[in-house]
């Protein structure tokens, strides 16, 4: 059976989505728990945060939690490529046909990008609520109608599933979704850079008379770990605001604009891009990693009709070298 080319993107984009998350997650346990400390830090820094973490709860810690967010981040990659592929085609794009300008594409990843908090948003409130409730001893999720200090009005959770099924009691199906305009802030702008840079780095580094298709696993790696960098950096302040509203229940209930401005008052700049530099140095070797096993899947879900299928195996050696 002959997949669709958006078919071929999402199984693509499933692949690298796992590899990816696999890579990144301890990184971005350290980033939730340096955003979420509220008024009075309890870490100095990335690498500090690091070593109370694994001193006081072991290195597996790092990975709490992570069940939801590898499932999630292979639905939305998925999602993503699936998108971007039709978003591609809807701007003009044609099989055999010249190929988009540098713009265009970026522009197709922004479109991609603002279907990505659908799936995004939830997995994350999950995500976040586990990182931060077992570094504090306490869940993040406030007790409607409770009153007194902040640690009395958190909820213990027991896992991802517990989080859902607590979260939907409380605060309704919509609570699930706390945080999405936070999300789509990210997601637009981020994904428009992060697909611009990627196919930037590719146009780059195609030969004259070449196609993307003779580039090797050493360009995909080089323009996503650029692209991931450059996806964090877009507007990093917009995730700094997620992470406040889906954990801190002094923020449950504000806006985006209202928590982005109470945060600024509160801290300057520094507060909202507090954890952006363990976010971007995550960001290179996972990004790097989705974008070179979605392109090594699209090879092997698209074998060229002049070359022998045994040629897989070659192709996986040069990735593996």
């Amino acid at each position: 059976m002959q997949l669709s080319e958006p078919s071929k993107d999402f199984i693509a984009g499933t692949m690298g989505g796992f590899a990816g998350k696999l890579l990144d997650f301890p990184f971005d346990t350290i980033k939730v728990l340096l955003q979420t400390q509220g008024e009075k830090p309890r870490y100095t820094g990335a690498w500090h945060c690091f070593q109370s973490t694994v001193e006081n709860h072991g290195v597996a810690f790092l990975y709490k939690g992570i069940s939801s967010p590898l499932l999630g981040s292979m639905a939305e990659n998925a999602l993503l490529f699936w998108a971007y592929s039709h978003c591609k085609k809807a701007l003009g794009e044609t099989e055999g046909g010249e190929e988009l300008s540098l713009f265009r594409l970026a522009l197709a990843g922004a479109g991609a990008g603002a279907l990505a908090p659908f799936v995004n948003t939830p997995v994350e409130l999950v995500k976040c609520r586990l990182q931060v409730q077992n570094s504090t001893g306490v869940a993040t999720a406030a007790i409607p109608g409770a009153s007194g200090s902040s640690s009395q009005r958190f909820r213990l959770y027991k896992g991802p599933i517990d989080v859902v099924v607590q979260t939907v009691k409380t605060e309704g199906l919509v609570g699930l979704y706390r945080g999405n305009v936070s999300t789509l802030a990210r997601e637009v702008p981020g994904n428009f850079v992060w697909y611009g840079v990627y196919e930037g780095v590719c146009k780059f580094m195609t030969p004259e008379g070449g196609t993307k298709a003779d580039l090797g696993p050493s360009v995909h790696l080089l323009g996503g770990a650029l692209s991931g960098v450059g996806y964090w950096t877009a507007f990093y302040p917009a995730d700094t605001v997620k992470s406040m509203i889906q954990t801190n229940p002094d923020h449950m209930g504000n806006g985006f604009v209202e928590t982005m401005v109470r945060v600024y008052q509160r801290e300057g700049i520094r507060g909202l891009y507090r954890g952006w530099g363990i976010t971007a140095a995550r960001a290179a070797p996972s990004h790097a990693m989705i974008f070179a096993i979605y392109e090594y899947t699209m090879k092997l879900l698209k074998p060229t009709p002049d070359h022998d299928p045994k040629d897989r195996f070659a192709m996986y050696e040069s990735v593996r070298d």
